[in-house]
């Protein structure tokens, strides 16, 4: 029996790199679903994991201004004929044998350009956010009116906060 604790998804790592002016973010998520929820997809619901990324600036005058807001859908689904797991994002797919096999495929991100070195000033200090949720919206309609009375459902990690300075050290790791 899994341990109701250990599900959801965590950051393992994330690195944003600054490239020709431009940052892009390399970030690595565990996910661990409820097997309810693995089930699911094995009967053919297709999951979408949104990642979102923000870079705000505080200001002592009013609220704090959002310089950049970066968001990526990855699709989850399996093929019976197949007998494969597809991730798909924003062209690229992916087919793996196994759940564990997708959800590490799911939870990898890499070269995602998230900071335009115009969206920003180079003289401020910024505060930058990263999470991943399981898109609630994106099922049909009865599993959604199920996932807000389940909470194995609601699969998401904390936001991870931490400073930014577009003069900083052209690499930030976790």
């Amino acid at each position: 029996m899994t341990n109701a604790s250990a599900e959801g998804i965590k950051i393992k790592s994330f690195e944003l790199e600054k490239i020709e002016g431009d940052w892009l973010l390399n970030a690595s998520f565990q996910i661990e679903l409820a097997p309810g929820l693995e089930d699911a997809v094995q009967k053919g619901v297709v999951l979408y994991f949104q990642t979102e990324f923000e870079l705000t600036r505080g200001r002592w005058y009013w609220f704090e201004e959002k310089a950049v807001l970066a968001q990526r859908q990855i699709r989850l689904s399996y093929q019976p004929l197949t007998q494969q797991f597809r991730i798909a994002s924003e062209g690229f797919t992916f087919s793996a044998p196994t759940i564990a096999e997708a959800l590490q495929a799911v939870g990898s991100i890499g070269g995602w350009r998230v900071i335009d070195n115009a969206q920003i000033d180079q003289g401020k200090s910024y505060m930058a956010a990263l999470r991943m949720v399981l898109d609630l919206s994106k099922l049909p309609k009865p599993f959604q009116v199920n996932a807000l009375n389940n909470r194995d459902w609601s699969v998401s990690s904390d936001w991870y906060r931490f400073p930014f300075s577009p003069t900083g050290p052209n690499l930030v790791k976790r």
